[in-house]
C-alpha cells in the first residue's frame, strides 16, 4: 500500500462532511504541498474524530500551526 493509499483509508471517518472535507484536501491541495504542510496533514489525521470535527468546524483551536492547514482544508470545501 503506498502513502496515498494509507492516507485515503485514514481519511474515512464514518461521516460525509469528515469524508468529503479530508478526501478533497488529499486529492487536490496535498499533491502540491510542501512536506512540512504533509506531515502537518498527517498529524491533523491523528486526531479523534470529535476534535477533528470540532477543529475543521471552527468550533475548537487549533495548536501547533495547523491554522494554515485547516483553513486549506476548509477551503477545499467550495
Amino acid at each position: 500500500m503506498d502513502e496515498l493509499d494509507r492516507l485515503r483509508w485514514q481519511c474515512r471517518r464514518g461521516t460525509k462532511e469528515l469524508d468529503f472535507l479530508l478526501n478533497r484536501y488529499l486529492e487536490t491541495g496535498y499533491l502540491v504541498a510542501d512536506q512540512g504542510e504533509r506531515d502537518l496533514f498527517v498529524e491533523l489525521l491523528g486526531l479523534e474524530d470529535d476534535v477533528l470535527v470540532g477543529v475543521l468546524m471552527g468550533e475548537l483551536e487549533v495548536v501547533g500551526g495547523m491554522e494554515v492547514l485547516v483553513g486549506k482544508v476548509r477551503c477545499f470545501c467550495i
